[in-house]
């Protein structure tokens, strides 16, 4: 029997709110959970505080089958928030209402999910995920509010209760949402910060663009644009979920009451109180989603510019290569035609064999031969019949390039 397995869950971190008084802390074992759940009367494990907010693990809460039960049961948590899917998923609201025999509203189950991006580091850029991870049990009768936070990080355990819960007051707590209202101000609080830490980043590639010699971190580039698209998205999914949250909100308030004509009317104006927050924090969240948006747009600029930049440089860099190739060419035609000149008459003087300068042993004397016009006669001719057609065989080789060239000037 699933009633008596064991099990060895932690205690629950429990604080409990009374206006007017500092808050409580508790701890609540599972087992005494799980006991009042079965019975039907949950409420008797927590205290009788207006305001209670439990800290749980979630993947310990999900895998034990003792305390998912317990938890379901007396939270009226939905069985798709176990889901895997509910558990991967980057961001969510969901709201679930119960009645009384009378038709009037006994219970609001609402959940959220929330992920930030954020970032660190000066010369390497570090990332951690903010996540909230809530679910809200409301009852009308009594009127209690309980929050359940999965998982919360160090920084969100910091500000529990204050400043998180510091706007909570008895009168506020009539209304369903108004946890999600203070919610909604700490994410954007998160969110404000990864966005202009992100622009941060990115104001410091705009000024450090290279010059002559550019030489961009590609590496950083690529990350930073990998963070953008994060935030960008649950920047995104947090205006998707803030839409939800006013579009739940805005149909609770046409469902009826079985409060008193005095605590409805001012019901409603609580209720109005929350929503025109909740409206106000949506605007925020799209205003932060513009900014991140911005800072997209600047980063994919900027990356762009580092290409161009590093592609003129190399451009230019091909051009100084042929410039000197053509100087090099140049230097070689003039190589080739001294080389051509000198050649013919080498090889004359090769061919023939002939010694055309002498010495007197006696006297040391030099004498030339009266045969030297025979060299010259033959080396002269050969040379000029040598360059004529070496010149006309290039005439004919690049006159096709020449005439296209012209061509295209035209």
């Amino acid at each position: 029997m699933m009633d008596n397995e064991k099990h060895d869950c932690r205690s629950l971190h429990v604080l409990a709110w009374e206006e007017g008084c500092p808050w409580q802390k508790q701890w609540l074992n599972p087992s005494t959970l799980f006991a009042a759940a079965e019975d039907g009367v949950a409420r008797r494990a927590l205290p009788r505080s207006p305001l209670v907010v439990i800290q749980a693990n979630a993947e310990r809460t999900r895998s034990c089958h003792l305390c998912r039960r317990a938890f379901t049961k007396a939270f009226l948590i939905p069985e798709l928030w176990w889901s895997d899917y509910s558990k991967r998923s980057n961001g969510y609201f969901g709201c679930d209402t119960t009645g009384d025999d009378e038709g009037n509203i006994a219970t609001v189950t609402t959940w959220s999910r929330y992920l930030v991006k954020q970032l660190a580091g000066k010369e390497k850029i570090h990332h951690a995920w903010y996540k909230i991870n809530v679910v809200v049990r409301w009852s009308a009768t009594p009127n209690q509010t309980v929050v359940l936070i999965f998982d919360a990080p160090k920084e969100l355990e910091q500000r529990l209760p204050k400043p998180l819960l510091e706007p909570v007051t008895r009168e506020l707590l009539r209304d369903p949402f108004l946890i999600h209202l203070c919610l909604a101000e700490e994410v954007v609080r998160v969110q404000n910060d990864a966005v202009w830490s992100l622009r941060t980043y990115v104001r410091d590639l705009e000024k450090q663009r290279t010059g002559e010699d550019p030489s961009p971190d590609y590496q950083r580039l690529h990350d930073l644009a990998r963070h953008a698209i994060h935030i960008c998205e649950t920047l995104d999914l947090g205006v998707v979920s803030m839409e939800s949250t006013l579009a739940h909100h805005a149909v609770l308030a046409d469902e009826p009451s079985a409060a008193a004509p005095a605590a409805a009317h001012g019901a409603r104006f609580t209720h109005r109180h929350v929503h025109q927050r909740l409206q106000f924090f949506k605007h925020l969240f799209e205003s932060l989603r513009c900014r991140s948006a911005s800072n997209k747009e600047r980063l994919d600029n900027e990356m762009q510019l580092a290409f161009h930049t590093v592609a003129q440089h190399d451009s230019r860099t091909g051009v100084e290569i042929a410039r000197a190739a053509q100087s090099d060419s140049a230097a070689m035609k003039t190589i080739s035609f001294l080389t051509l000149a000198f050649l013919p008459a080498t090889f004359i003087s090769a061919v023939f064999s002939m010694s055309f300068f002498n010495v007197d042993d006696d006297t040391g004397e030099w004498s030339v031969s009266n045969k030297i016009w025979i060299y010259w006669a033959f080396a002269v001719p050969v040379t000029l019949v040598t360059t004529g057609l070496w010149y006309r065989w290039q005439r004919k080789l690049y006159q096709p390039v020449i005439k296209v060239s012209h061509d295209k000037t035209k």
